[in-house]
């Protein structure tokens, strides 16, 4: 008579919802400003993180940035008009299509900065604000917090941008704006969160 031969089981998955949340935050045992900016400073902080290991980490500190999404739903409400920016970026080295954005000033209120920045870029203002999310850059060492609003209901004006701002105004569909991304045109961060967030919410009815 041949042996059975049992298959192994597949493992079980494990389940994120199952596994206990640690609660402890690290603790920070020293911090020095290494570095004082016009737009951020960098500390230098030595941390117990939770697992109770010490290093030094050195971290971007900011005011935060407001990121607009802009949208004119007047002609096309399945498929609006969207304010997007080129401008030249000497980090990236390149063009940057962009979603109108800046800082926020010391104590300036998030959506007062966004509509600040939208008039000052732009020209445009809207009657209809909504907070879409907010999100870390790169947390593993910028504590920069960007949060995207959505504008609706948009009146052009006249833009004031800064001295050293040159900054190109495109106005286009959405479709048009998603085809960029697909074609890999668009490679600024908050521009592909906000433009993909957006019309995934749209499409789910959630907005």
């Amino acid at each position: 008579m041949a042996a059975q031969i049992k298959k192994p089981s597949a493992p079980k998955p494990s389940s994120p919802a199952g596994k206990k949340k640690s609660s402890t935050k690290g603790r920070l045992i020293s911090s020095k400003l290494s570095y004082d900016g016009k737009v951020f400073s960098v500390f230098t902080d030595k941390v117990e993180e939770p697992g109770g290991r010490i290093n030094t980490r050195d971290v971007i500190r900011h005011n935060g940035s407001v990121v607009i999404l802009a949208m004119d739903e007047s002609k096309n409400a399945k498929d609006p008009d969207i304010i997007l920016e080129r401008q030249y970026r000497h980090a990236a080295g390149q063009f940057l299509y962009e979603l109108p954005a800046g800082r926020i000033d010391a104590g300036e209120a998030p959506l007062a900065a966004a509509k600040r920045e939208m008039i000052e870029e732009t020209g445009y203002r809207a009657k209809r604000w909504k907070l879409l999310t907010k999100y870390f850059a790169s947390p593993g060492f910028l504590g920069e917090w960007m949060q995207i609003y959505l504008a609706r209901d948009l009146h052009a004006g006249v833009a004031a941008p800064e001295p050293d701002e040159h900054i190109e105004i495109f106005r286009m569909p959405l479709s048009e704006a998603l085809g960029l991304i697909a074609d890999r045109k668009i490679h600024d961060g908050k521009t592909l969160i906000g433009l993909l967030l957006y019309d995934a919410a749209r499409r789910g009815g959630r907005l």
